[in-house]
């Protein structure tokens, strides 16, 4: 089914993106991830998540009416092999937790995808974990008309470094990625007043907006570093930052 990948990816590469051995921790924005992985040529995909599908994920998540009330890893299991039977997904039907995490984050996984909502310190735990047992980990970030990813590993900063606090972490992140635009001088006009209206309103316990562009947007950019990191090129880790805006 990759036919049409050619030229851009070799048939060598492309057996080495099959079996590169993946992990994706949350299915909101993991889901739109886990296609764009998957049709790139990532077969060895484990998703975990407790969560079940709501009206109000259907802006942004690879998930449709049908799916509202479904654990998010049964409905993105099924989808990922309408696309592929022959894909390798194994699906865990659990929130990962203090007690539970270390079970999940293991030497099994090449590469981990860090999308857990920052409710509690579990992805900063995911982070620290992964990072003992060498395994890479990519952060993306849904900034509307735009996306971001970091990359955690043992030489890069970590996320509590810029704050140990996980309350409101993802505005800390943004406002991150917009002080390392501005020393580019490619900051979003959209993005600062979007992050100033939210911080007006974020201990209201009211979610970031997000867009179905900045999903697809992180989506395709965590799927090329997935590919380059599979081929073991140099990447620039946090806090350096990948930004992409339309």
């Amino acid at each position: 089914m990759y036919r049409r990948n050619y030229l851009y990816v070799s048939t060598e590469n492309q057996e080495k993106v099959r079996n590169f051995r993946v992990l994706i921790g949350g299915c909101g924005l993991g889901s739109v991830i886990a296609e764009c992985a998957l049709r790139l040529g990532f077969e060895n995909i484990c998703i975990i998540d407790g969560d079940k599908v709501e009206l109000s994920n259907l802006n942004r998540q690879n998930y449709t009416h049908n799916d509202i009330g479904k654990f998010k890893v049964d409905s993105l299991k099924s989808r990922l092999l309408q696309i592929n039977s022959r894909a390798r997904i194994k699906a865990i039907q659990e929130y990962l937790r203090i007690d539970n995490i270390n079970n999940f984050l293991n030497n099994d996984f090449e590469l981990a995808i860090n999308t857990i909502d920052f409710t509690s310190d579990i992805p900063f735990l995911f982070d620290e974990i992964c990072c003992k047992n060498n395994i890479p980990v990519l952060h993306p970030l849904n900034l509307g008309w735009g996306a971001a990813v970091i990359i955690i590993n043992q030489h890069s900063q970590k996320l509590t470094e810029l704050n140990p606090e996980y309350s409101g972490f993802e505005l800390n992140m943004a406002q991150h990625i917009v002080k390392k635009l501005k020393q580019e001088h490619r900051v979003p006009e959209y993005l600062p007043c979007i992050i100033e209206e939210y911080s007006k309103v974020r201990k209201q316990g009211i979610s970031p907006p997000q867009l179905s562009v900045g999903s697809w947007l992180a989506a395709s950019m965590c799927s090329s570093l997935m590919y380059h990191m599979c081929l073991k090129n140099d990447l620039r880790v946090f806090p350096e930052i990948y930004f992409e805006a339309i």
